[in-house]
């Protein structure tokens, strides 16, 4: 079994966007004991395939699937994770709290995440080892709904480099019209200085989306672009949630963009620079260097959406959640309907 290139860009730029330290764990573990750095760069039905920098250069680890060979994306997940779990214990570092077993269940019990199947309808859940933290649940909510967006033609010529350079030059632009509207609706998170932490000025893209236009199109860009539909009815429904002041809602989308655009965003920006020759300019949108470690950006986001959970209760849970679903259709959707124009353009 082969996975395709959209599988692998999705799982690695998850791995090391959002989990670099459980490479480097797992780099330690299982060959390179002195690792300084560890990058998740393939996978096949196998294995899990890693670039190892230790004192003595770089090298290549290949670590086999815990359960054996694998033929299906929600079991990569699975694997990544007994593999995390199992160089913690080699290791004697205790694992992170969603990663550790329930009593009585071993060390590779399947635990769920953001690769996983979790259950779309409820928003509070309960694991045998106690309850699961809200971040958990919308990553484990949504999951599908993410994996459909990744598995759009349209996003999957884009990462394995056949796209073209109008490709996402459109991209950039149905990008405009969203931040445009959910960075008008995000203003309201300023209100408490708990979700003001959700929108620092450092993450703002409109400007950066302003300028890679300008570059990419020309001064008269504004009078070029134009949503598909599908985005038009994207920005209209963060509008339209925006003046009903449903700050939970605004969160489900905020959630959805920006952590999309801090962890997979970077692989595509890798992609598109090195085939189109980008050197910052054009692809300025996904340059978010002002705002630091963004490991450390993501994990303290997902410690407000924690908190939001305590603040909020389950039925309004349960509705934030199906609105990051919602989102994610969006997201969809605008692929699709790229997908569709493109393909009449060139008839």
């Amino acid at each position: 079994m082969i996975f395709d290139d959209a599988v692998t860009a999705a799982v690695t730029g998850h791995m090391n966007g959002d989990h670099p330290e459980d490479s480097l764990l797992i780099a330690r573990a299982f060959g390179f004991p002195e690792a300084k750095a560890s990058k998740m760069v393939g996978l096949d039905a196998k294995a899990g395939i890693w670039s190892v920098t230790d004192g003595a250069g770089e090298h290549e680890l290949r670590v086999e699937w815990p359960s054996g060979e694998i033929s299906e994306r929600p079991e990569i997940r699975r694997e990544v994770v007994h593999l995390y779990k199992a160089a913690c214990e080699k290791l004697g570092v205790p694992a992170r709290e969603e990663h550790q077993a329930p009593a009585g269940s071993g060390a590779h019990g399947h635990g769920h995440g953001v690769h996983g199947h979790g259950h779309p309808h409820g928003a509070t859940g309960e694991e045998e080892g106690g309850p699961k933290s809200f971040s958990q649940v919308i990553r484990e909510s949504s999951w599908g709904d993410h994996s459909s967006s990744e598995g759009s033609t349209f996003m999957e010529d884009i990462m394995r480099g056949k796209g073209t350079k109008q490709d996402y030059i459109d991209l950039v632009a149905q990008h405009y019209f969203m931040y445009d509207a959910l960075e008008e609706v995000s203003q309201q998170l300023d209100s408490d200085p708990e979700f003001a932490k959700f929108h620092p000025a450092d993450l703002v893209r409109l400007a950066t989306l302003e300028a890679d236009l300008e570059y990419l199109i020309g001064g008269d860009w504004r009078n070029q672009i134009e949503p598909v539909p599908a985005t038009a009815e994207y920005a209209a429904r963060i509008r339209e949630i925006g003046a009903e002041g449903w700050i939970a809602g605004i969160i489900a989308h905020h959630y959805t963009r920006y952590l999309g655009d801090l962890s997979g965003g970077q692989m595509i920006a890798k992609r598109v620079s090195k085939q189109h020759g980008f050197d910052g300019a054009g692809v300025e949108f996904y340059n978010f260097e002002s705002l630091g470690d963004l490991a450390a950006f993501k994990n303290e986001y997902r410690a407000g959406l924690d908190r939001l959970g305590e603040r909020i209760d389950e039925e309004e849970q349960q509705r934030m959640v199906a609105e990051v679903r919602r989102a994610y259709a969006f997201n969809t959707a605008v692929f699709v309907d790229m997908s569709k124009e493109k393909a009449a353009q060139s008839a």
